[in-house]
């Protein structure tokens, strides 16, 4: 797998020596002001201020609400958090306020797992909301709740298992509107392109389908329009995979859920079902959370808790592989596999249930077009 062709620029222009200090000089005799820099400020050797904790807080809670939500005057917006993740809420709040009166802060308990339902209380006001944003420990994106809010008209964004470094740092400090541009421009690489194959060299080497027109492309840190739903920090490409088409290994080495995984963790692909899960302590964590939440199906029902429900790689250049799978799986060069609840995509796999895992450095494949290698976007 070659890298692509590139041509050498070559620069024929040449440069004349000048003394900058005479210069300097001559011209502050001459009345004439001192040389400035590109950015319009004076040459200085003072480095810029880091920002303090209070107040990179209030940046990125004012980003959000700016840039991410474009928050209107007098939009009615829920802020839901839990008690890991107050600190960022009261942040959005305070941020928020400036922009409309009608900002409503909600402190629930905290989940039990990713695509547990809120209390009904909170869902019945996430309804009645033009903006949703919730920063909690579990994600709520794969829920009723944000599926009935959706549909009313609200647009939403959740940021399950946000920490306060991660609200000031790293895929949340990114410049969104580039991010943005870097995923419109895959449009055309994607077109018309129906067969998937990712590899690792730590041994993924599995093969699906995707109907080219359900690729997602809104997970671009801008959630302005009505029904949308984003999770920040945002810079991801996704989409279902077409119903019992994917086969092969999958070989999970980078992180699961909410931490680095110490030894790889192997799933077997059978139809678009797990089948087998190897891999150490994590392995058996991945077994309990989805025997469990098999339990609470119908019989008929419980093998859909291991539907391959979602297959993305990340876009965003500021994203770190941290080992929390909501910046994990933005990171430029990354890819993730979900299991479980497919609902939100169009599937009819709804069974209350969707945790991720990344691969660090896959190698994937549109057809016979290479668009990331060992990491590296390459297209």
């Amino acid at each position: 797998m070659a890298p692509p062709f590139r041509k050498k620029g070559v620069d024929n222009t040449a440069s004349v020596p000048v003394d900058s200090d005479i210069e300097a000089l001559l011209d502050e005799e001459e009345g004439m002001p001192a040389p400035v820099e590109a950015n319009g400020a004076h040459e200085t050797n003072e480095e810029p201020r880091e920002l303090s904790p209070e107040e990179a807080m209030t940046a990125s809670a004012t980003m959000v609400i700016e840039t991410c939500m474009d928050i209107r005057r007098g939009e009615n917006l829920l802020i839901v958090c839990d008690p890991t993740t107050t600190d960022i809420g009261k942040a959005l709040h305070d941020a928020a306020s400036e922009r409309s009166d009608r900002v409503l802060l909600i402190v629930m308990p905290k989940g039990r797992h990713h695509g547990d339902e809120p209390p009904t209380p909170v869902a019945q006001l996430m309804r009645q909301q033009q903006v949703v944003i919730a920063p909690t420990k579990y994600s709520l994106t794969h829920t009723r709740a944000v599926r009935q809010a959706t549909n009313e008209g609200a647009r939403v964004a959740t940021m399950p298992g946000m920490t306060t470094e991660m609200f000031t740092h790293g895929g949340m400090s990114a410049d969104f509107k580039a991010v943005k541009k870097a995923i419109s421009d895959m449009n055309p690489v994607m077109r018309r392109k129906r067969f998937v194959n990712v590899k690792s060299e730590s041994g993924t080497n599995v093969t699906f389908e995707v109907n080219w027109r359900e690729w997602k492309t809104e997970d671009n840190g801008i959630c302005n329009r009505p029904k949308a739903v984003m999770n920040l920090p945002a810079g991801k490409i996704f989409a279902m995979p077409t119903k019992g088409t994917m086969n092969g290994t999958i070989v999970i080495d980078g992180s699961w859920d909410s931490d680095l995984v110490d030894e790889p963790v192997t799933l077997a692909i059978e139809s678009g079902l797990v089948i087998d899960v190897k891999g150490g302590a994590t392995a058996g964590k991945i077994r309990q959370a989805f025997g469990e939440a098999a339990k609470r199906l119908k019989a008929k029902d419980q093998e859909n808790v291991w539907t391959i429900a979602e297959f993305g790689f990340g876009m965003n250049p500021q994203a770190r592989l941290i080992g929390n799978v909501l910046e994990d799986e933005k990171r430029l060069g990354s890819a993730y596999f979900s299991i479980g609840d497919n609902s939100r995509l169009g599937g009819t796999a709804s069974v209350g249930i969707n945790i991720s895992g990344v691969l660090a450095q896959p190698s994937i494949w549109l057809d016979d077009t290479l668009i990331i290698e060992n990491g590296t976007k390459v297209v």
